[in-house]
């Protein structure tokens, strides 16, 4: 299983990083990104921490732990400045908060995300346009199917959507506690429940994490 957007907590999870990486093996992970939501101000020591944990358990055990943000709540203005920061500071992997539909973000916040070169995955994007989604095909920006309550709403029309512009997409936990870790049975019934066949549940579940994991610059992980 493969899994870009996690929460320990240093952002609003309950476990510490390694330890939610250590659970993650256990459950039969082969990735799992640690992307703790972020703003300016705690950017720094974020990231610093989480590269840390993630080459530890990374070096050990057989799972890939990528040290990663989730950009949260930060005006759409800023959000490229705080991905080039991110980056540059060693996240190896950029999620957006996108506009959910079950949270007041910022109108705007999804095109500023996928306008920006340096993010990868925009998160849970809500009632996503088909304007947006064309760009998120162009600019390689992965649209997240969001396995979490709430963010799982709108599931439907973000694969629809992205379909209709050959946009990418990933299937993610956005897991804050254990018991939200992915299973394959849960990605399985996560990927249809959006509406999407066999096929297209297979290329989500199997290609498209191996090819976000080349975009990162990693290499595929079977």
């Amino acid at each position: 299983m493969y899994d870009f957007h996690t929460h320990t907590f240093l952002s609003d999870g309950v476990l510490s990083p390694i330890e939610l990486i250590r659970r993650a093996y256990v459950r039969g992970y082969k990735v799992i990104a640690v992307t703790d939501h972020v703003g300016f101000g705690n950017l720094e020591f974020v990231v610093k921490t989480l590269a840390v944990d993630c080459a530890k358990a990374s070096s050990r055990w057989d799972i890939l732990a990528i040290p990663g943000v989730e950009i949260t709540h930060v005006p759409k203005e800023d959000i490229d400045l705080a991905a080039r920061e991110a980056k540059a500071m060693g996240a190896r992997l950029v999620n957006v908060h996108g506009e959910t539909v079950v949270e007041p973000v910022d109108p705007g916040t999804n095109a500023a995300a996928i306008s920006s070169t340096y993010v990868d995955v925009l998160a849970h994007p809500g009632l996503l346009t088909v304007e947006e989604a064309g760009m998120a095909h162009r600019n390689g920006t992965f649209l997240e199917i969001s396995a979490r309550k709430g963010h799982s709403l709108s599931n439907g029309h973000v694969a629809k959507t992205a379909i209709s512009q050959e946009a990418s997409m990933i299937l993610d936990s956005d897991a804050h506690a254990p018991g939200d870790l992915l299973t394959p049975e849960l990605c399985y019934s996560v990927a249809r429940g959006a509406g999407l066949t066999e096929e297209q549940t297979e290329v989500l579940l199997h290609q498209s994490p191996n090819l976000l994991l080349e975009k990162l610059g990693y290499a595929a992980r079977v």
